[in-house]
C-alpha cells in the first residue's frame, strides 16, 4: 500500500476534480460549455469590531482549487480545461500587519492550476475570454460578488455546478483518502491522550482543551466540528456543547471529537469509564454498542444499502436490550416493527465524511414518516470510494424516553424498573470512519475501542 505521506507529497488534484464535475454536468444536460466560476470565502469582520472572523474556506471552491486562502476566485474553461486562480494583490498597508501574502508564483507552484492572477483582474479576464467560452457561466447562487459581472455570457446557471460538486465529492480519490487518513491518525492520538488523562481531570473542558492541544501539536490547527465532551447523563444529549461540568461522581465520559487536516474531517467517538473500569450497567451497554458497530462494519462493501445496515444496528440493539432486561414483553421482531428501539437509538447510523463532517451527497429524507429512518443522513447504496461514519449508540435520555413510557404501544415493551438502573450510564456511542471498497471496507480509524484495552488505558 502506498503510504499517505507519499501521496500527500503531490498537489491536491483540483483539475481532476474539475473534470469530474464537468463530466457530471454533461450527464445531466446537453451542450455544457463555457466556464465554471467560483469564489472562495471572503474575509469577514466581526460585527462592530475591527477583527476578522475565523476563516473557513468554502468547500465548493476548495474542491476545485485546493486553495485555502481568503478572497480568491476561480475561472475554469470547460473547452480547454484551463484553470485560472485569482488571488488578492499585494497591499502595502496589509503587509505591515500580516506580512507578505502568497505571491502568484508561489500559488502556481503550490496549487493544481494553470495560471494565477491578481483578483483585481477578474472582470477584465471575463471580458477578454474567447466567444466559445462565453456561451455559458456556471456559478453558485449567492456566492458571486456584486462587482463581478456576467453580462458578456449568453447563459447563466446558478444551480448545476453546486449539485455536480456535491455529487462528485461522494467518491474520494487517493489524495482525499490520504488527507482523511492523516486526520484520523492525529485524532486517534488525541483520543488516547484524553483517555489516559481522564481519571485525573477535574472537568470536561480540561479534557476538551487537551484534545485540541494534541491536534494542534500534530499539525491540525482546526477541529472538524465543536468537540462533544460529555460526562455522565450529559452523554445522553447527542450534540452536547456545554463541556464545562465537573467529572466527580460521573460513571463515564463520551468524547466525540475530530481533527481537520487541510480541510478534510475526521469524526471519531469513544466512550470510556472515568473510574478506570466500567461498572456492570455501563459494561453491558458498551458491549452492546461495540457489537452493533462490529456487525454493521462487516456488512460494508460497494453497493450495500445503507438503510439495511442501519436497520441491522437496531436489531442488534434490540437483542442486547432484551437480554439485559430493559426491553421485554415481545419478540425482537415485534419490537423492531413497533420502532420502540428508536427511544434508545434515535439518530442515524452514520453519514458521509469528507470536507464537511456531514458531507454532501447523502440525500437524507428528514420528512420520512418512519421514525427509524427520519434522521438517517445517507439513503441509498454506498459506492466504493465513499467514506462513511459508523456510529451506533444507546442512550438514556429522559426527554426522549419518557414519552415512550407514556405511550402504551411502546411502554409494554419497556421494563421501567430495570431502566431506572441505567440513567446514569448517560449514553454510549462508538464511531469510526470507514472507506468503502469494491469487496469490503477499510477502517481508517485507529483509536482504541476494545473494552479491555480501553479500561487498561483508563486506569493509567
Amino acid at each position: 500500500m502506498t503510504s499517505y505521506k507519499s501521496v500527500l507529497a503531490g498537489k491536491y488534484p483540483a483539475k481532476a476534480h474539475a473534470q469530474k464535475v464537468v463530466e457530471y454536468m454533461k450527464q445531466q444536460q446537453s451542450n455544457v460549455g463555457g466556464i465554471l466560476y467560483l469564489e472562495g470565502q471572503r474575509t469577514r469582520m466581526h460585527e462592530d469590531n475591527d477583527q476578522a472572523q475565523t476563516f473557513r474556506q468554502r468547500r465548493y471552491f476548495y474542491y476545485l482549487t485546493g486553495c485555502d486562502v481568503p478572497d480568491c476566485h476561480l475561472i475554469y474553461d470547460i473547452s480547454t480545461s484551463k484553470s485560472t486562480l485569482f488571488i488578492p494583490p499585494l497591499s502595502p498597508d496589509e503587509v505591515i500587519w500580516s506580512g507578505l501574502p502568497l505571491s502568484p508564483s508561489e500559488a502556481l507552484s503550490r496549487y493544481d492550476v494553470d495560471d494565477v492572477r491578481p483578483s483585481t483582474e477578474v472582470n477584465s479576464f471575463l471580458v477578454s475570454l474567447p466567444v466559445k467560452a462565453k456561451t455559458a457561466v456556471w456559478a453558485i447562487e449567492n456566492q458571486v460578488s456584486d462587482h463581478v459581472t456576467f453580462l458578456e455570457f449568453d447563459r447563466k446557471d446558478f444551480a448545476l455546478v453546486k449539485e455536480a460538486i456535491e455529487e462528485s465529492r461522494v467518491v474520494k480519490d487517493q489524495y482525499e483518502i490520504a488527507l482523511t487518513r492523516r486526520a484520523n491518525e492525529v485524532t486517534a492520538d488525541a483520543h488516547k491522550a484524553v483517555l489516559k488523562a481522564a481519571r485525573h481531570a477535574k472537568n470536561e473542558q480540561e479534557l476538551e482543551g487537551l484534545f485540541v492541544q494534541r491536534c494542534m501539536a500534530e499539525g491540525c490547527h482546526e477541529q472538524a466540528y465543536p468537540s462533544i465532551v460529555a460526562s455522565g447523563e450529559n452523554a445522553a444529549t447527542l450534540h452536547y456543547q456545554n463541556c464545562t461540568d465537573p467529572l466527580e461522581g460521573r460513571w463515564n465520559l463520551l468524547v466525540d471529537a475530530g481533527a481537520e487536516y487541510h480541510c478534510y474531517a475526521s469524526d471519531v467517538t469513544r466512550t470510556f469509564p472515568l473510574t478506570g473500569s466500567f461498572n456492570k450497567e455501563s459494561r453491558q451497554i458498551y458491549d452492546a454498542v461495540l457489537r452493533m458497530q462490529a456487525e454493521c462494519i462487516e456488512m460494508l462493501k460497494d453497493g450495500v444499502l445503507w438503510d439495511d445496515v442501519h436497520s441491522h444496528a437496531h436489531k442488534v440493539a434490540i437483542d442486547a436490550l432484551l437480554e439485559i432486561g430493559i426491553l421485554k414483553g415481545g419478540t425482537a421482531d415485534e419490537i423492531f416493527k413497533a420502532r420502540t428501539s428508536v427511544a434508545f437509538f434515535p439518530h442515524g447510523l452514520g453519514h458521509y465524511l469528507g470536507m464537511d463532517t456531514h458531507d454532501t451527497g447523502g440525500h437524507p429524507n428528514y420528512n420520512d414518516k418512519d421514525s427509524l429512518f427520519k434522521y438517517l443522513r445517507v439513503r441509498g447504496k454506498l459506492p466504493a470510494g465513499s467514506i462513511i461514519t459508523v456510529e451506533p449508540g444507546i442512550y438514556f435520555c429522559r426527554f426522549i424516553i419518557e414519552p415512550y413510557l407514556k405511550n402504551p404501544a411502546h411502554a409494554k415493551y419497556i421494563d421501567q424498573e430495570v431502566l431506572n438502573k441505567y440513567w446514569a450510564v448517560g449514553g454510549v456511542r462508538i464511531e469510526d470512519n470507514v472507506l468503502i471498497t469494491k469487496d469490503g471496507y477499510e477502517n481508517l480509524t485507529t483509536a482504541v475501542k476494545e473494552r479491555e484495552e480501553v479500561e487498561s488505558l483508563a486506569k493509567q
